[in-house]
């Protein structure tokens, strides 16, 4: 089926949603979800083999917008979205959902399971710019914003003085000019294969050597990983949450990126394919990257400067966007050096939707064009 061939409605929307209760976000790769489909692209016709995470990813947000309480705690658990849930079966979710409202599983399904998924829905169009008050357009998906909107500089209040924060949205990889990049990255601080969707995949892939015909000839990312991994003790145990080991950038050099700080925020679940996180984890990682840089600034001519996270735990590690944007800022709106330049970057409009409406954050006038003129502005 295309992916614009259905009309992208509330009640369109719903049954996909149902078919995700039913089966479980495990399973995701093998269902019909055109809508869905749709909604996570962040191009016209790009739909790679990473799909399902970017379904699973839009799904999540969709529910951090529930306000929490008994409705967002529901949603989570029927969809399989909570921690530890996710291979659940279908009867089993829905028992614990029902047991948020403490009602019978009977009765749940008749009355609130509709209304869970309902407005589970209704978030998924407003994110995909057909809900009121959406600002982007649906069909035929979600387009990438022109250059001079793919950086948004952003005033976000904190006690004292707001803080300027640059809002990138395209991938990592396009990221240009940029003193440092933090990369989320697993307690073992093992890198995951290049052809992967992740943060840390996409760097890695990034910063490889490649020859004149484009093959890999030297993975300096990685090795350079390995090499702190084996000088600090680690190469056989896993690190604590928290820990940030610098490398440099690999072929990002060329692209004006002079630092990797890869960031160990996810925590494996033994047998499984799944990783544990904590909000706490977030801001210890990120007050932790902060802290390196300022201890590596004046080694570097020029200082470090510029520093850009990602969504630290929001991919893999299963935290809704939401909740990382929130533990990010805990840890940057404390940063007292003034100088420095913070930089957040996530991949489609519709999650940099979110990033503004949690930070409470305004576009600074007339900036946005020259944000991409600037640094970091990876717009070719």
């Amino acid at each position: 089926m295309s992916l614009g061939a259905q009309p992208f409605d509330v009640a369109s929307v719903l049954q996909e949603v149902k078919m995700v209760r039913l089966e479980g976000v495990v399973r995701i790769r093998d269902l019909d979800l055109p809508l869905l489909r749709r909604a996570a692209v962040a191009v016209p016709g790009a739909v790679t083999d990473a799909w399902p995470v970017e379904v699973e990813n839009l799904l999540r947000a969709a529910v951090s917008r529930l306000g929490g309480g008994d409705l967002q705690e529901a949603a989570e658990r029927t969809l399989g979205l909570a921690p530890g849930m996710r291979d659940r079966a279908a009867a089993d979710r829905r028992r614990l959902a029902a047991e948020v409202y403490r009602l019978s599983v009977e009765r749940f399904r008749k009355s609130q399971e509709e209304m869970v998924l309902g407005q589970i829905a209704e978030q998924v169009c407003w994110l995909a710019g057909t809900g009121p008050g959406a600002r982007t357009p649906a069909a035929p998906g979600i387009a990438l914003l022109p250059p001079h909107l793919q950086h948004r500089a952003l005033r976000v209040p904190r006690a004292g003085r707001p803080r300027t924060v640059v809002l990138h949205v395209h991938p990592v990889e396009l990221v240009r000019d940029m003193d440092v990049i933090v990369s989320p990255t697993n307690t073992h601080l093992a890198l995951p294969e290049p052809y992967k969707a992740s943060v840390s995949a996409a760097l890695r892939r990034a910063g490889a050597v490649r020859d004149t015909a484009g093959d890999v000839i030297a993975d300096p990312v990685h090795d350079a990983l390995a090499q702190w991994r084996a000088e600090h003790g680690v190469a056989r145990r896993p690190a604590l949450p928290g820990t940030v080991a610098p490398t440099a950038p690999g072929a990002l050099a060329e692209q004006g990126v002079r630092r990797i700080y890869h960031a160990a925020v996810t925590v494996p679940r033994p047998g499984t394919n799944d990783y544990d996180v904590t909000p706490q984890d977030v801001a210890r990682t990120a007050a932790r990257a902060l802290a390196l840089m300022s201890l590596e600034r004046d080694g570097f001519t020029p200082p470090l400067r510029s520093v850009c996270f990602p969504l630290l735990g929001a991919g893999r590690g299963g935290l809704a966007p939401g909740t990382s944007v929130s533990a990010l800022w805990s840890a940057l709106a404390a940063d007292a050096d003034p100088d420095r330049e913070l930089h957040l970057i996530v991949r489609r409009p519709l999650i940099a939707d979110l990033v503004v409406e949690v930070l409470g954050a305004e576009p600074l006038p007339g900036d946005a064009e020259g944000a991409a003129e600037g640094r970091g502005c990876g717009c070719g």
